[in-house]
């Protein structure tokens, strides 16, 4: 621990302050409190994939299939901007909350200041790296982008990287926020980010005309708008649990390691999103250059379809999201009923949810579409994809809970495995298997045989996730019956750990944790991550060590 870390603890758990609000996650009744949870977290994970669909609407509307192939070969490359602002800000908010229930204000405010410079100083590379030409171009090669749109996709990038200081700032130092019990702030700075993008991308884009930069330059202005409310907050608010000051930004090692080490599980996610993407990208420029259609209205067409799937993603996320610190928290204090019945009902929610998904894009696909400005001739084919993307999106929740699941009960690999494993080992497998295989036995071209790729990785992935869940629940029932021990799981003293004021004070930074993170980190892998990569699955601990 760095001497900064060691200073003298400052509590911030305050009479009154978060302690009911802990003490109902283990106890009141399961469905309304997931309920309760998940609607704000949903409008969260909905306003932040919404950027490049903005671009998308009116650069589509604007442009029309030049302008929708712009943002598709953009972005990969916006993932990684996502990523690296997911590496600081998860990881730090990670140890921030783990801090906070240890009672360490200062080693919180430490993190959070160490958060923000290494925002900077990262952002402040990346900018320097695509303003170096052979970069952008190696960038720009790797997404497929085609000599058809290179200089409007090159501007495009490289107005985003100028401003993508205040996007790492900005989303990762959000979820400092909900660490501090703010989470309607939180959500209101991501509104006020989303608006602002909406506004100025009509101002600049269809009453200035200024096309594919205007969109950048609106999307940059967006970033920047809710990254000053975020500082705000944390500079300017009277009466936070945290504060940003001077004195903590400063770059301490061992904290930096800390965060980078936490955050890295986020990173990788996305950056494995990141490779699946440009995988599409070029399998679409290869089998398009081959069809009718050609390679830029491919991408133009399946950019359109993968926007939509993403939003649609977004409130099963949401709903998994919102259950990690409820199944933490009792997970925990023993509760293991009560952990069972959040999963369930986790799983219900995330299905209902994708069963309406799947029904309005079966009722509306034309209207959904044509938002997107895609022209006539690449209707048919866009209409199909969606169709086929779309097609087990009722029970892709299971993967996902399941993940998210593992990541609140401190078991950091498995919930790594199952979320890697369908972009991985599932999804760019059969990118690359099916358009050569499925126009043998099927009347398909390649193009359209890429579109197989979705339906196929998400029925492996779930059927992979409800096989570690049925072997979890079984590792559930010997903790009950005392089989086996884990040093994250409480004793199960009935309702004993809500009425404890110590226990939910020791819990609520991880009970804000959980709700803090969009990709869905939870504060125990702080610790779990060394152990589990070691295969220490449980192991024993005495009391005074339980979670």
């Amino acid at each position: 621990m760095s001497n900064k870390e060691g200073q003298q603890k400052s509590p911030v758990s305050r009479k009154g302050q978060g302690v009911d609000k802990t003490v109902r996650m283990g106890n009141a009744p399961v469905p309304g409190l997931l309920l309760e949870f998940a609607i704000p977290s949903i409008v969260g994970m909905l306003i932040n994939s919404c950027y490049n669909v903005i671009s998308t609407i009116f650069l589509g509307q604007a442009m029309g299939a030049a302008g929708l192939a712009v943002t598709t070969a953009a972005f990969p490359i916006m993932i990684i901007f996502m990523a690296l602002a997911m590496l600081v800000g998860n990881g730090g908010n990670a140890l921030a909350s783990l801090r906070l229930g240890q009672g360490k204000r200062d080693a919180a405010e430490l993190s959070l200041g160490n958060t923000v410079t290494l925002g900077i100083i990262i952002s402040v590379i990346v900018f320097a790296f695509v303003s170096i030409p052979p970069c952008m171009d190696l960038l720009l090669s790797i997404s497929s982008t085609t000599p058809e749109i290179y200089e409007l996709t090159r501007n495009y990038v490289w107005i985003l990287a100028a401003g993508v200081v205040f996007q790492v700032i900005g989303l990762g130092v959000n979820n400092f926020i909900r660490t501090a019990g703010a989470p309607n702030r939180a959500l209101v700075t991501m509104l006020i980010g989303a608006f602002s993008s909406i506004f100025f991308n009509w101002l600049f884009v269809m009453v200035f005309g200024w096309g594919v930069e205007g969109s950048a330059l609106a999307t940059v202005v967006g970033w920047f708008l809710s990254c000053i409310s975020v500082l705000w907050y944390f500079v300017l608010t009277p009466g936070v649990p945290l504060k940003l000051r001077a004195r903590y930004m400063p770059l301490d090692g061992p904290v930096v390691k800390e965060i980078l080490t936490l955050g890295m599980a986020s990173f990788l996610l996305q950056t494995a999103n990141c490779v699946a993407n440009l995988f599409v990208n070029y399998q679409l420029v290869k089998y398009g250059a081959l069809a009718p259609i050609g390679a830029e209205n491919a991408l133009a067409s399946i950019g359109v379809v993968g926007k939509i799937a993403g939003i649609a993603f977004m409130p099963i996320v949401g709903v998994a999201t919102a259950a990690q610190p409820l199944i933490g928290y009792n997970y925990g204090a023993g509760k293991l009923k009560r952990v069972r019945q959040t999963l369930g009902f986790a799983i219900l929610y995330a299905i209902i949810l994708g069963v309406a998904i799947w029904a309005v894009t079966r009722i509306w696909p034309t209207q959904i579409v044509g938002a997107f400005g895609v022209a006539d001739d690449l209707m048919e084919l866009s209409l199909f994809a969606l169709e086929v993307q779309m097609l087990l999106i009722p029970v892709v929740g299971v993967q996902v809970c399941s993940g998210n699941y593992f990541q609140a009960t401190g078991q950091p690999m498995k919930s790594i495995f199952l979320s890697l494993i369908r972009q991985v080992l599932y999804f760019i497998p059969a990118l690359l298997i099916l358009p050569e295989v499925l126009p043998l036995f099927l009347p398909v071209d390649g193009l359209n045989a890429i579109f197989a790729t979705w339906p196929v990785a998400d029925a492996l992935s779930v059927v992979t996730a409800g096989i570690f869940i049925a072997f979890e629940l079984r590792r559930l029932g010997k903790l009950e019956r005392g089989e086996i021990t884990d040093k994250y799981a409480g004793v199960g003293h009935g309702d004993a750990h809500a009425s404890d004021t110590h226990a939910s004070d020791a819990h609520a930074g991880d009970g804000h944790a959980g709700d803090a993170h969009a990709t869905a980190d939870h504060a125990g892998d702080a610790h779990a991550t060394a152990d589990r990569a070691e295969g220490k699955a449980t192991e024993e601990a005495p009391a005074s060590e339980k979670a």
